[in-house]
């Protein structure tokens, strides 16, 4: 791997760990300020990561969330990269709920004066095409290669 990409990879190994440490201030750090945000919760959209956000969502969580990574395509063209993947969420919510999810996630990054930095990320589910407009949340992988450093 490039200096680039092992830095990238880094910084998508810290996002994983901050969330199994439910560290919403390790996650924001992760984001550039104006970073474009597609996330699975509403609205649509946003710009920036609200850490008091993040640290609300986070406690919905008893004990860690485990976010890992497969099928991963990285790509650096000098100080911008992407990346996609098939990630899986798991973790017991507070009600009880026990949550093990396959989401989509593209994400692009740029390289600035305080190292690489997350400027747009975009997760999603697919939806069922027959009319219901549900939510495929029970689909997975039918094979993946896993990649061993956690992406969000």
């Amino acid at each position: 791997m490039t200096r680039a990409e092992d830095s990238i990879v880094s910084l998508c190994q810290r996002l994983g760990q901050a969330h199994r440490d439910k560290d919403a201030d390790a996650i924001a750090d992760c984001y550039a300020a104006d970073a474009v945000i597609h996330s699975l919760a509403p609205p649509l959209s946003e710009r920036g990561v609200d850490r008091n956000v993040i640290a609300s969502w986070l406690a919905t969580w008893d004990g860690p969330i485990d976010i890992d990574a497969q099928n991963v395509d990285l790509a650096v063209a000098g100080d911008l990269a992407y990346t996609s993947a098939l990630n899986r969420i798991r973790g017991k919510k507070t009600d009880g709920e026990d949550v093990d999810l396959w989401f989509r996630t593209t994400m692009c990054f740029r390289k600035t004066e305080h190292g690489w930095r997350i400027v747009h990320d975009h997760s999603s589910v697919p939806f069922y095409m027959d009319g219901s407009f549900r939510a495929a949340v029970d689909l997975a992988p039918e094979a993946a290669t896993t990649w061993n450093a956690p992406a969000v």
